[in-house]
């Protein structure tokens, strides 16, 4: 019974020594590249868009869409915002579409007004979509910030990352995408 226990002991001391150095501790699955894409979600009951009429998903079928779910008081948020800026502006010309979605962590959060502060403070160009309802949050089934989702051309989640980090891995994957035809009809 001791050797069945010991390898759960050895894994709760790793995720605590790990929660006390304040690394985040996600857990294992499909964050990096993967073969199996699963079907596109909506962009659900948004409560209002800043920099940008409200889009869809579909009306943007045909080019790379990279959803970029973030909280402007969280540090890992603001982390990864100069890279997804950065890929925003390298390859919009190329058909990448970045949509920010706001999802509140605090109360604070939800007002529209601290957050278009927050996107016009931090020079954030492209399309952000307030989430306060979470319901675009639960349709992509997310449960971290930040969140980077990747959408083909034909619609398709086909990379995600959880966290900060797997910059070089998560643009290789934008160029693998925007060299990718569109599909007829897109």
């Amino acid at each position: 019974m001791k050797s069945q226990a010991r390898p759960i002991v050895i894994a709760f001391w790793i995720v605590a020594a790990g929660a006390d150095a304040g690394m985040a501790v996600l857990p294992p699955g499909p964050q990096a590249f993967s073969d199996t894409a699963r079907a596109e979600p909506a962009l659900r009951d948004i409560d209002g868009w800043i920099n940008s009429e409200p889009l869809t998903l579909e009306g943007l079928r045909g080019q790379v869409v990279l959803v970029d779910f973030w909280t402007y008081g969280c540090i890992n948020c603001l982390n990864t915002l100069p890279y997804v800026k950065a890929w925003h502006e390298k390859y919009k010309s190329q058909g990448l579409a970045v949509v920010g979605v706001h999802t509140p962590e605090y109360p604070y959060e939800k007002s529209s007004a601290n957050v278009r502060a927050a996107v016009a403070k931090l020079g954030i160009p492209y399309p952000v979509a307030q989430d306060n309802q979470y319901a675009t949050w639960k349709a992509f089934d997310n449960h971290f910030w930040p969140a980077l989702y990747l959408i083909d051309r034909q619609g398709r989640v086909v990379y995600w990352h959880f966290g900060e980090g797997r910059y070089a891995q998560t643009e290789e994957k934008i160029r693998q995408l925007l060299a990718q035809p569109a599909a007829a009809g897109s």
